[in-house]
């Protein structure tokens, strides 16, 4: 099946060769061809195995030394506490293994979410699949914005231009077309050929595949389309940084407490434990792998939600936002087009049926007969959509403006493959969003016919006639004031308004050059494209949180106004409302000074977009910005988030995006806004945990030492107060669900720090626990001999570290807000925290009560009354965080009193 020299062939040939047709492969030869040359992607390099994920848990220099000093303790016959301090060092192990396996597996999966999709025809009908399902033999359909699946031949072309920049390095688009090329032509003159991730930037074409995944021109090239970029966030670089200053800092405190225990004459490999032990406590070293677990959780729970995020430092940003710059075409609205009105001068009519339903009719028309036809004549055939019947279902691919127009043909009675193979189109002068208009020229007998639609002002311009009960009438300034005076009838209506128009030629010279001159105006079309009802819901709870909401269209200024009200992004006043006209007139540093009262931009062009980002941008905002035209590239690159469409958006506007709406939906923006939101809080609930119990920790050794008290926890205590308290307990704080009014909240400062507004437990609870901790220490020992008796020494750290691990059990639940309290957020609505807290209250429990267990860990039993205490006085670290939320609120109806008196 395999041609060397594809260019040099006829379409015949490359047809009889790959043994498919025009109509494409049927879905059975697919499967089998798929079967036979596998899947159309690069072959990845190898993936990392778990043996080694877990092994390099191993190479931290502090496990290293701790389990080479643990060996020569059990060489000299310490062997109990080497086996404990082995255990716990590799079930610490084990947890870090976990969630770097998770991490990758989280990994995996997002880049799956992130594969591309592309038009083909199968059994004889277009369809979407997935760019890896493409086989030697299908039949792919391009256009404007596309990235090339695979290699092909090019058997039909529309004005086809293709970007090969990543094949030749040259940055002019190259003209295709269906031609045949000598054996000698160079790769970047075969203009035949499409080539695997080269960009279509104009016009639209048909080839035949003949090369796949590795045996394409590009087979070595890694494919960036179907990868996620899953590059190291800022927030991660800054929290690496906080981990290697704190490590840096906690090191040199067990260096000291080492050189105090010295000192204190204690021997030299009992002290090396005991400081190492303390590093391995204190040092964090599992922050960076919980904030890589929780950001790709946080990613892969928003996929599922249809937010498909292909940068990973955008999750961060997400919760940074305050202004979302939104398309309105199906993203505001269901973007399910449906004409409702009809105009031809000076006529008009209405049409019946909602969405894409072909049932409704025309009625209340007093429009002539033959201008009706040539009006819906000019809608089907100046079209690129595609509508067809399946089991009783209505099947559409392309625009939705496009759509409603084919749907309206249908109700007038003219049904587009029909009417496509009656005038065959032999040229097409593409839509822009700078020309925004669009013709097509089809052969009709000896003659040619041009039809076009567009922007009511821009094809009236292009108009020296209309069309009035099947006669030509010049168009002076009245006539013109008239349709433009329906046109704003119709916007202000909420109608999205198209213009068309009609001319026929007798020759074919210069087709394209005379195309959009002295055209005939036809009618006019208005369309209704409903919003979304749960966007409504969305813009308010943007409002609430302190995000505002721009929409951005080009639509007719009334009609963005009309859809805007009713969404509530504006008021009544027209001043929130700016033209692409005056968008063009006005500079960066005038916007900036305006942009903050703007809501609505109506009649705008990609450039102007632009222009909008770097004015929110002047004013101090984190701006998302929409897009899904091959010319929204640059302004999604340009915001702090970029925002392709998933079903309407070509796929280079999906590679300049950091995320991807798999349903077009305005409101998966704000889910995923909330998503960010509770991924950094909960990043913030776990560093605030670990850092004040663990300053906590390290107050309790330092000061016993200081004052010249015993060691009030061996080295095989710290390790299991680590373990048991920074495992899973406060893993789980990074699965807490998002708080109560986390909507209703400002956004943060992106250059705020992670501990803003956490002092009160960064130090209050360290010195709580410490203080706790150490003057039960000091108690017990004076109560029960001093510290010259080994019971009294025995029992006073038998009751710290029973202390120590459940006031860090208690204060973890409080953890979970740092404003609301226990009550409020409720006991099991994070229950991976109630699970990991009933294992681990439950294994303190049986450690601290089991004879053999008490042996292993050097404690001894404990009475009821000591029971008692040491409950009572581990709750206070939990009580003194609920009681600091309290005092805000209290003081907050406090002052609310007195302004009411």
């Amino acid at each position: 099946m395999i041609a060397k020299d594809w260019h040099v062939q006829s379409k015949e040939q490359v047809l009889d060769v790959l043994k498919t047709s025009s109509s494409g492969l049927t879905d059975e030869e697919a499967k089998k061809r798929l079967l036979t040359y596998g899947l159309n992607e690069i072959k990845e390099v190898k993936k990392i195995s778990s043996a080694v994920i877990f092994f390099k848990q191993f190479k931290e220099p502090l496990i290293l030394i701790l389990l080479a000093a643990t060996a020569i303790s059990a060489f000299v016959g310490e062997l109990i506490d080497a086996f404990v301090i082995i255990a716990i060092v590799i079930l610490s192990t084990i947890v870090g293994f976990v969630q770097e396996y998770k991490s990758e597996k989280a990994i995996e999966a997002l880049r799956k979410m992130a594969t591309a999709t592309c038009r083909v025809i199968r059994n004889g009908e277009e369809k979407m699949i997935k760019v890896t399902d493409i086989v030697p033999g299908d039949v792919i359909l391009v256009s404007s914005g596309d990235r090339i699946p695979a290699d092909a031949y090019l058997i039909e072309s529309f004005n086809l231009e293709v970007d090969e920049a990543p094949l030749t390095g040259e940055s002019i688009p190259v003209r295709k077309n269906a031609a045949i090329f000598t054996k000698d032509t160079a790769v970047a003159d075969r203009k035949n050929i499409l080539y695997t991730i080269t960009t279509v930037t104009s016009g639209r074409g048909k080839a035949i595949v003949f090369g796949t995944g590795m045996n394409t021109e590009l087979g070595k090239i890694a494919s960036s389309v179907q990868t996620v970029d899953l590059q190291k966030t800022p927030f991660e670089l800054r929290m690496r940084q906080v981990g290697k200053m704190l490590s840096v800092t906690m090191l040199c405190v067990a260096c000291i407490i080492g050189i105090l225990a010295f000192f204190r004459g204690y021997q030299i490999l009992e002290i090396l434990i005991w400081s190492i032990s303390v590093a391995v406590a204190a040092v964090p070293e599992a922050l960076p792998a919980i904030i890589a677990v929780s950001l790709t959780a946080g990613v892969y729970k928003m996929a599922k939600r249809n937010a498909i995020i292909r940068r990973l430092p955008a999750v961060e940003t997400l919760g940074a936002i305050t202004v979302i710059c939104s398309d309105k075409t199906g993203t505001l609205t269901k973007g399910e087009m449906t004409v409702r009105r009809i105009y031809t001068y000076d006529k008009f009519a209405d049409v019946s049926g909602v969405g894409y339903n072909l049932e409704g009719s025309i009625t209340n028309s007093n429009i002539e007969e033959n201008d009706m036809a040539l009006l819906a004549r000019t809608a089907v055939l100046c079209n690129d959509a595609n509508v067809r019947i399946d089991d009783n279902k209505v099947i559409t691919i392309g625009d939705p403006t496009e759509v409603a127009l084919v749907i309206l043909g249908y109700k007038t009675g003219i049904n587009k493959e029909k009417t496509d193979s009656k005038y065959p189109r032999i040229q097409e002068i593409s839509f822009t969003s700078e020309r925004k208009m669009m013709s097509t020229i089809h052969k009709d007998d000896n003659k040619f016919e041009v039809f076009s639609k567009g922007a009511t002002e821009i094809i009236l311009n292009q108009c020296n006639s209309a069309i009035s009960d099947g006669r030509l009438i010049p168009i002076d300034d009245t006539i013109r004031n008239r349709i433009l005076s329906v046109t704003d009838e119709m916007a202000s209506g909420g109608l999205r308004v198209l213009a068309l128009a009609h001319k026929q030629m007798h020759s074919d010279d210069n087709i394209e050059g005379e195309a959009e001159s002295d055209l005939s105006f036809v009618g006019l079309i208005g369309m209704m494209d409903p919003p979304r009802e749960e966007v409504i819901e969305a813009v308010a709870q943007c409002k609430n949180a302190g995000i505002d909401v721009i929409m951005i269209t080009g639509d007719h200024k009334l009609t963005a106004l009309a859809v805007a009200k009713e969404i509530g992004i504006v008021s009544n006043t027209l001043t929130e409302v700016m033209t692409g006209s005056e968008l063009e007139i006005t500079d960066v540093a005038t916007l900036t000074e305006k942009v903050g009262h703007i809501k609505v931009y109506s009649r705008v062009s990609p450039e102007h977009k632009i222009k909008i980002v770097q004015a929110l941008k002047n004013k101090g905002h984190i701006v998302a910005m929409t897009g899904d035209g091959i010319n929204d590239a640059p302004a999604l690159k340009g915001a702090d988030i970029g925002i392709a469409m998933g079903i309407t958006g070509t796929q280079v506007t999906k590679e300049s995006s950091s995320m991807i709406l798999a349903d077009d939906n305005f409101a998966t923006i704000v889910s995923a806004i909330k998503e960010g939101r509770r991924i950094f809080d909960n990043v913030k609930k776990y560093l605030v945990f670990v850092l004040s119990t663990n300053i906590g920790e390290i107050l309790i050794l330092a000061s016993s030492l200081v004052i010249g008290l015993p060691l009030p926890l061996h080295a095989k205590h710290i390790l299991y107060i680590n373990l048991a308290t920074n495992g899973s307990p406060a893993i789980a704080l990074g699965f807490e669900p998002h708080e109560p009014g986390i909507m209703k909240r400002k956004a943060r400062n992106p250059k705020e720090s992670v501990f803003f507004g956490t002092k009160k437990w960064l130090v209050g609870v360290s010195v709580i626990l410490a203080t706790v901790a150490l003057s039960l220490f000091v108690y017990v020992m004076e109560v029960n001999g001093g510290m010259e008796s080994e019971y009294a020494v025995s029992k006073a750290r038998t009751m710290l570290f029973g202390t120590v691990v459940f006031f860090e059990l208690f204060f973890v639940l409080s953890c979970r807000s740092f404003k609301h309290n226990m009550a409020s957020l409720g006991l099991l609505s994070n229950r991976l925290l109630v699970y990991s807290l009933i294992g681990e209250l439950s294994l303190i429990t049986f450690i601290m009560n089991f004879p053999i267990m008490q042996e292993i860990f050097d404690l001894v039993p404990l009475g009821l009354s000591d029971w008692i205490l040491l409950l009572s006085l581990a709750t206070i670290g939990f009580a003194y965080s609920e009681i600091t939320k309290i005092i805000p609120k209290l003081r907050s109806r406090h002052k609310k009193h007195e302004q009411t008196i």
